[in-house]
């Protein structure tokens, strides 16, 4: 009953790592989303881009213009003095909302590609968490796998002393204690690169310890293969990117129609007339309406500018397919990766529990004078690789769900 207390203990208290973790990583990716600076450049394209729209749907400016005569004009009614003119030019009719509607959709897009960024930002943020935790246990498996190795070097060197044993048995382990202690040194060091790439894509400088779990947590997809790629179909940012400048294409290519059309303008003449020489007090005389048109007699120039938005047009449609075939290429590798790392975590869990009770004999049957150390040492070898490919593999199936999550748009 006490065993069994004790086991629920420890369950309890991994699932309680395993969740705190998760909160943590959280956190962590909250505290990218506010402070990456590529992230943040992302967003201010997308709001420079939504400042486009109120400057092209807006009338071209006015003209005004003021003439003076050096010698005034005499009319029947006085000398022209000075004359003020206003004109307003109109496009043809759309055209302005047209204009309105690409910049919109660039907007969009340009929202898209910051979705896109901060996806990828969260899935680079979520591998470098699992290489940290891949790489701190990975420190803490070596550092166990040596100090079993030093206790086991205490009775290799009682057994050396009471001549029951070569020499040779000592300086193998020792060997194989120095590889161990030189690959630790070097985990050691990678770790501290590893934190420092993460803490930059935080773009914080604190020097907090980075939170992993005990195990790392061992979640799953939930959805079949076809759902994945019907998800991202309609939620991947690169896809919905591409539809959307498809959009403005189509607002663009009614732009180039309607620019081959008339413009109209609308004016008014003032002009200033004074006091001539019949005594005649001055009147002023207006000219209005004043309108004109702007005929597009150029007719290529127009033509070349809707052949050129259709053939931009076949370009994202072949642009979109293209994508759209390569998605579903990285979509089966990593859903091959997801299983192949989900088998792996059992097979390696199965293979190392052998290989700990294998080891537990020889040492035994070690103890008692039969001479079997080399087939121990190699059994160590292999309860060392196990555990770390047991780690790698929790890591890698993470990995390859956080990746599929960022095809997602997730």
């Amino acid at each position: 009953m006490k065993r069994s207390r004790n086991i629920i203990g420890i369950l309890f208290l991994l699932i309680s790592s395993m969740l705190s973790a998760q909160n943590e990583l959280g956190n962590y990716l909250q505290t990218a989303a506010e402070n990456n600076p590529g992230l943040k450049a992302k967003f201010s394209d997308y709001l420079a881009a939504m400042e486009v729209a109120p400057q092209v749907k807006a009338l071209p400016d006015p003209q005004i213009a003021f003439a003076y005569f050096i010698r005034p004009v005499e009319t029947r009614v006085g000398p022209q003095e000075f004359r003020f003119s206003a004109s307003q030019m109109f496009p043809w009719f759309g055209t302005l909302k047209a204009r309105e509607n690409v910049a919109i959709q660039n907007a969009k897009v340009k929202y898209e590609l910051f979705q896109e960024a901060k996806s990828r930002l969260y899935n680079e943020i979520r591998s470098a968490y699992f290489n940290i935790y891949l790489n701190r246990r990975a420190i803490e498996i070596s550092t166990e796998n040596i100090n079993i190795l030093n206790s086991f070097q205490k009775l290799v060197i009682i057994k050396v002393e009471a001549a029951m044993v070569s020499a040779v048995d000592e300086y193998r382990i020792e060997m194989e204690i120095g590889d161990l202690e030189n690959q630790l040194a070097s985990l050691r060091d990678m770790q501290n690169v590893l934190e420092v790439m993460f803490n930059n894509l935080l773009n914080t400088k604190r020097n907090e310890e980075i939170i992993t779990p005990e195990i790392l947590w061992n979640s799953d997809i939930t959805i079949s293969k076809e759902q994945v790629l019907d998800s991202i179909a309609h939620s991947n940012h690169q896809l919905l990117s591409l539809s959307l400048q498809q959009e403005a294409l189509n607002y663009r290519k009614e732009i180039a129609d309607n620019l081959g059309k008339p413009s109209f303008s609308i004016g008014l003449d003032y002009t200033f007339i004074g006091k001539g020489s019949n005594s005649l007090a001055g009147t002023d005389a207006f000219v209005f309406p004043k309108v004109g048109i702007t005929i597009p007699l150029y007719r290529n120039k127009y033509k070349a500018m809707v052949n050129e938005v259709v053939y931009l047009q076949e370009s994202k449609e072949f642009e979109k397919s293209d994508k759209e075939n390569l998605l579903v290429s990285v979509v089966e590798n990593t859903w091959k990766e997801y299983k192949d790392a989900d088998r792996r975590i059992h097979l390696y869990a199965a293979q190392l529990s052998l290989a700990r009770q294998s080891i537990t004999l020889l040492e035994i049957e070690y103890s008692t004078g039969n001479e079997n150390f080399e087939e121990i040492l190699r059994m160590d070898r292999r309860v060392l690789k196990y555990n770390l490919e047991l780690e790698k593999a929790r890591a890698d199936k993470q990995a390859a769900i956080s990746f599929m999550n960022y095809l997602m748009g997730k």
